[in-house]
């Protein structure tokens, strides 16, 4: 006699359901204005990773702050 085995197999969602908007970049930053830049073309190229890194390094960036 043979054994059957039945596996339920949930699916996984892609993605974030409630990703953030990308950051605008500040005003006068050099910096910020050439990661939104990169971020378009990574947008054309259907490459989000690089977007993603993109949309961390305008969040971070200090925009003139003085360093910790």
């Amino acid at each position: 006699m043979s054994r059957t085995t039945t596996r339920l197999w949930r699916q996984v969602p892609q993605g974030d359901p409630f990703p953030k908007p990308d950051p605008k970049p500040a005003p006068n930053c050099a910096v910020c204005a050439a990661l939104a830049k990169q971020r378009t073309e990574y947008y054309q190229l259907h490459d989000f990773s690089g977007v993603v890194d993109c949309n961390v390094e305008i969040r971070q960036h200090p925009h003139g702050q003085p360093a910790r």
